[in-house]
């Protein structure tokens, strides 16, 4: 789960992490009042969406625009930025050409900037660990200055047993170049960080950039963090700051009926029991020259009509040009998953190409239901031979 910049701001505050006094606005007399009560004499408007690269996007209709952080020099002119925010349609790298409509932009004190770094905590599921990443290139994105600037990427694990040491601290402070009061800045500074991704269950913290001011503090002008979905029921703190408006509606719907559902940018739909037999599916349909539209698993348990429901949610993406269902039968019975086909082929009139591959428990059965559906599905005998089949259909009806 992600949440907005100016929520991550509340909760790392609250383990003892700078960050920059600011306040919510969701209109623009409201952002002008918040200015008021801010110090000035620089304030900077930021749009709120859960995607990166808001500063240097732009506004639906306005390509060559400003994008959706900026400054201003007056309350009066707070309310102005704001009033070209609220309501528009923000597009950047990550949201790609639909964008996020702004609902609400989050007004901040300006600060004194001497330099920008870049710092963050993640899994590290190859060590098992927490991984700090540390850069001296602040404000870009981690992955350009990973590839053009390798050398640049500072990096410590650490034994979550153990826990985050001074030593930590103090290896990266000096990589990046830190001195006197600086290096105990920063040491407070990401001590508060770790102790708020193990007390809150992150999945990612990132600071991007982390400023370092004139008088030598360390500040969090911007800040990112998500959430381990799983441990969400040791936080309904946190659940409550979820933003369903910024969410894939299909991704909601799926998950009220206990689907495991991740849109994608292809035109082939997926529905599979089973996450690895789902990360397969996805890679055989790029080998065969396709493009998965989504990652759904229906999981062992799935009923006709849990199956009918996934069916809807995949056809629910208008870029979806052929299904493919490709189902193991062990806990999950093949003529269960039959009937679920037939059934939700009926109901929602579909009409694009759909292969099928069962294998596993009833798989004859299974064959014979969809056989004598007399809907033209198009049965194949393995993995590959499906994946061939549904690539190869929406070529053909293309």
């Amino acid at each position: 789960m992600n949440i907005h910049e100016y929520q991550a701001k509340v909760l790392l505050k609250q383990y003892g992490v700078a960050v920059p006094q600011g306040q919510i606005a969701w209109t623009p007399e409201e952002a002008e009042t918040a200015a008021a009560g801010l110090p000035g004499p620089i304030y900077v408007v930021k749009s709120q969406i859960h995607a990166g690269g808001r500063g240097a996007g732009h506004f639906a209709g306005d390509p060559g625009g400003k994008g959706g952080v900026r400054l201003a020099r007056s309350p009066e002119e707070v309310r102005g930025l704001a009033e070209a925010m609220i309501g528009r349609t923000l597009i950047t790298k990550q949201t790609g050409p639909a964008g996020r409509k702004v609902r609400r932009v989050y007004v901040e004190a300006g600060c004194a900037i001497a330099r920008e770094l870049y710092l963050s905590l993640l899994i590290d599921r190859s060590t098992s660990r927490v991984a700090i990443v540390a850069s001296v290139e602040g404000g870009m994105e981690i992955e350009q200055v990973a590839a053009l600037h390798p050398e640049k990427i500072l990096r410590v694990s650490i034994d979550p047993v153990t826990g985050i040491s001074g030593f930590h601290a103090r290896r990266l402070a000096y990589g990046l170049g830190l001195q006197g009061r600086q290096i105990g800045s920063f040491t407070k500074f990401l001590f508060g960080m770790y102790q708020a991704f193990t007390g809150l269950d992150c999945s990612v913290i990132e600071i991007n950039p982390l400023v370092v001011t004139d008088t030598g503090d360390m500040v969090a002008l911007d800040a990112k963090l998500a959430f381990d979905d799983s441990a969400l029921f040791r936080h309904p703190e946190v659940e409550k700051l979820r933003d369903e408006s910024e969410e894939d509606p299909k991704e909601l719907e799926a998950a009220k009926h206990g689907l495991n559902y991740v849109a994608l940018d292809g035109n082939i739909g997926c529905l599979v029991n089973g996450a690895g037999l789902a990360m397969a599916t996805m890679d055989i349909i790029k080998l065969y020259g396709g493009s998965p539209a989504n990652f759904l698993d229906v999981g062992g348990g799935a009923t006709k009509e849990r199956v009918t429901e996934a069916f809807k949610i995949i056809l629910s993406d208008p870029h979806v040009e052929g299904i493919l269902v490709t189902i193991f039968g062990g806990i999950m019975r093949c003529d269960v998953i039959a009937e679920g086909v037939v059934a939700a082929a009926r109901e929602v009139s579909l009409d694009v190409p759909l292969v099928v591959r069962l294998e596993g428990t009833n798989v004859a059965l299974g064959k014979d239901i969809m056989a004598r559906s007399g809907l033209p599905i198009i049965a194949a005998d393995n993995l590959a031979d499906a994946a061939e089949k549904v690539v190869k259909a929406v070529k053909e009806a293309g």
